[in-house]
């Protein structure tokens, strides 16, 4: 595992953007058009951006999957930020989405422990080496760095086959929600 530079976010964008190109809660905020796929890469650039100041941009060794960690308690509201939000309303969510997008976002936020988390927000991995451990190794490693920081990880599927995969790993599901597609929360709890 290693960390991201800045000089690594077409990559990351890219294997997440593809990742993520059929995700249900991903699709539920981009506008769905002849440009969904530019601005699925947007929001992944956004995501990238946004860990970067505020988290860790996390890449398997063999460079081939990737994780965006934010850090909540460390994630503040400036110009910057304003204007990034403002860019991905115009040019991938429109205004409606980003509107059910903050409801969601509020809605899921007064759940979280109130521990410090380690928020998992995105990971994936190319379709070439999915099955392949790529996954499994970097998840490993995630739980690894976050129980060192004494964090509880918190994350949210829409992806049902995924669940079992997550809960191999010791997270458990804390919360489910119907926003016209089934949205789960699940932690897992630093080990005593």
């Amino acid at each position: 595992m290693t960390k991201a530079t800045y000089s690594d976010k077409s990559l990351v964008v890219d294997i997440l953007a593809k990742s993520f190109a059929d995700n249900r809660s991903v699709n539920y905020i981009i506008k769905q058009d002849r440009k969904k796929i530019s601005r699925l890469k947007r929001l992944m650039e956004y995501s990238f951006d946004t860990c970067f100041t505020y988290g860790e941009i996390i890449l398997s060794d063999d460079r081939k999957g990737c994780a965006l960690i934010i850090f909540p308690e460390k994630k503040i509201t400036t110009f910057k930020s304003i204007l990034s939000d403002v860019k991905l309303i115009i040019f991938c969510t429109g205004i409606n989405n980003a509107i059910k997008a903050m409801k969601r976002e509020s809605t899921i936020k007064k759940l979280h422990p109130k521990e410090l988390i380690y928020y998992l927000w995105f990971i994936g991995v190319t379709s070439s080496q999915q099955h392949k451990g790529t996954g499994s190794n970097l998840l490993n490693e995630i739980i690894v760095e976050a129980t060192a920081q004494k964090r509880i990880i918190c994350l949210e599927t829409s992806t049902l086959q995924n669940i079992p995969w997550y809960q191999k790993f010791g997270f458990t599901i804390y919360r489910e929600f119907d926003f016209g597609y089934g949205l789960y929360c699940l932690k897992r709890e630093l080990l005593k």
